[in-house]
């Protein structure tokens, strides 16, 4: 039945500090930008006059993540979930050299509650974080 999760979707509330943030900041490609409206999305989304802007991007092992930017259904300004809310709660992203991404997080105002930690078995360092509008990441290195 299922093949491959093809991309995460993530609501922002300003698409260009976002795609700032997630290209820039994290290293992400942006693929493709694209607005959208009209009946189709409507009935997708159960929703009367969608208008929104999709921004699709790429890691660099091809794995994507969708930005969505509502310009007609307009919700909260960040995510206030915990990492143990019900639903959907972080991103994992697989990194090389934890200290270094840290550091370089820090400088653009992520926020790490906790320094990182060593796995149980030893295989990874990990850590949490809160990022641009509260999205919650989850660094891991794979130790070699």
């Amino acid at each position: 039945m299922i093949r491959a999760i093809r991309h995460a979707g993530l609501v922002v509330t300003d698409l260009n500090r976002a795609l700032h943030f997630w290209c820039d900041v994290l290293g992400f490609k942006l693929i493709k930008r694209m607005d959208e409206s009209g009946p189709q999305i409507d009935a997708m989304l159960n929703l009367r006059d969608v208008r929104l802007t999709t921004a699709k991007l790429a890691a660099v092992d091809g794995s994507q993540i969708e930005l969505l930017k509502f310009h007609s259904h307009p919700d909260k300004s960040s995510w206030s979930g915990t990492p143990y809310s019900t639903g959907f709660t972080h991103i994992a992203l697989t990194v090389r050299g934890m200290d270094e991404v840290v550091k370089h997080l820090k400088q653009h105002g992520v926020i790490f509650p906790n320094p990182p930690q060593h796995s149980v078995d030893g295989k990874v360092v990990v850590t949490y974080a809160q990022a641009f509008e509260g999205v919650l990441l989850e660094l891991v290195e794979v130790l070699e």
